[in-house]
């Protein structure tokens, strides 16, 4: 070895050189060639809100990006306080729920300390309690749902630090009504904290999501500007969540990690009272069609939540040919990683032309299929 070699931290050491996702640029790169539709990684089809669009275009004609955002984001958690009735210094604003989860387990894991999940779930908390040094224990998904009952034995037996919930699920799409996640809260064992995902929440009935109680010490709530805001690419979200919790979110977090343009039209995003509805029913319209284009093909799909839906293709290897043959084709599209969930392909509600590409070589794929077998 090379004197110089930089010598990495016994932890970082052991760990794999893997990332949670392939980004669909990088399977551009490989195949030399853009997609036709990109379907695959729950972003938003219908863009921003025009308001936002605006504000930030505004801004960029006043050197909107030569100030740093305010490392506070006061105006922004204001209008987030307000919207869900709690205080301003129960609100946490990130660059987007990806870095909120890797800071809530370096805040609340040390080394070895124990956290449950379920197996398949959102692979981005799995690489943060491996890059912090927890000990992942999962349990399996139970009818194609997260199981709560499940997941807080297994934090029981384990004294666990952290349970990793996501309502409405990635990668699944299915969801519990509240009361069920009422209980879940209700029973999380002494000194474990409930990481509750909601990223999707937008599009699920409001029966799905239980009251918002910041003053219960053991509960951080997720949400995002990436899925139903169309912001994916600014990289914003937030959490809320008992005071205590934040302040400790507020001596970890990079202050500056907001970009100022985010914080803009995210706050003009929240005062748009007529954009979100669009979007949600845009979404629904979707799922409906791709409900349609499943019945008409014999395909089971599970009912969704979000902004996607997963359609059964009876196991992980033809689910993954079917994959790699829709790449391969033009159309990008992403499946759960872990069997048995990975029978299922996820098809994201895309813009009228995406979904034409997709159901016109997914048919194709389909006959292909049924020749070769």
């Amino acid at each position: 070895m090379n004197s110089n070699t930089p010598t990495f931290t016994d932890l970082v050491s052991s760990l794999p050189a893997s990332v949670p996702f392939v980004g669909p640029e990088t399977l551009e790169r490989k195949r030399g060639k853009s997609f036709d539709a990109r379907i695959g990684a729950n972003e938003s089809a219908f863009g921003i809100s025009p308001a936002a669009q605006k504000a930030m275009q505004q801004a960029l004609q006043q050197n909107g990006c030569s100030w740093y955002g305010d490392p506070e984001n006061f105006e922004l958690r204001q209008e987030l306080a307000k919207m869900h009735g709690v205080q301003n210094d129960e609100i946490c604003v990130d660059a987007g729920i990806d870095s909120l989860l890797g800071l809530s387990v370096r805040m609340l894991v040390e080394p070895g300390a124990a956290v449950v999940t379920s197996l398949g779930a959102y692979p981005t908390f799995a690489y943060h309690v491996a890059g912090f040094g927890g000990k992942l224990i999962t349990v399996p998904y139970l009818d194609n749902h997260e199981d709560p009952q499940a997941l807080l034995a297994q934090a029981s037996d384990c004294d666990a630090r952290i349970i990793y919930f996501s309502n409405p699920d990635n990668p699944m799409g299915t969801s519990h009504p509240a009361q069920r996640v009422q209980q879940l809260i209700d029973d999380l064992p002494p000194g474990c904290v409930l990481a509750l995902d909601e990223a999707y929440a937008e599009f699920a009935h409001h029966s799905l999501t239980p009251a918002i109680d910041t003053s219960n010490p053991q509960v951080i709530r997720y949400r995002t500007f990436s899925k139903a805001y169309g912001m994916a690419g600014m990289r914003i979200g937030y959490v809320i969540a008992n005071r205590e919790l934040i302040s400790g979110f507020n001596k970890i977090r990079n202050h500056f990690a907001v970009n100022r343009l985010a914080q803009i039209g995210a706050l003009a995003s929240l005062r748009d009272n007529e954009f979100l509805p669009q979007v949600k029913q845009r979404v629904e319209a979707g799922r409906q069609r791709i409900y349609g284009m499943a019945d008409e093909l014999g395909l089971s799909y599970l009912q969704s939540s979000t902004n996607f839906v997963a359609v059964d293709l009876g196991d992980g290897d033809r689910t993954r040919w079917f994959l790699e043959a829709l790449t391969d084709r033009g159309v990008f599209i992403r499946m759960p990683g872990v069997a048995p969930l990975s029978r299922y392909i996820r098809v994201g509600v895309g813009t009228a032309s995406e979904h034409e590409q997709f159901e016109s070589v997914f048919r194709q794929l389909l006959s292909e299929s049924a020749t070769t077998a």
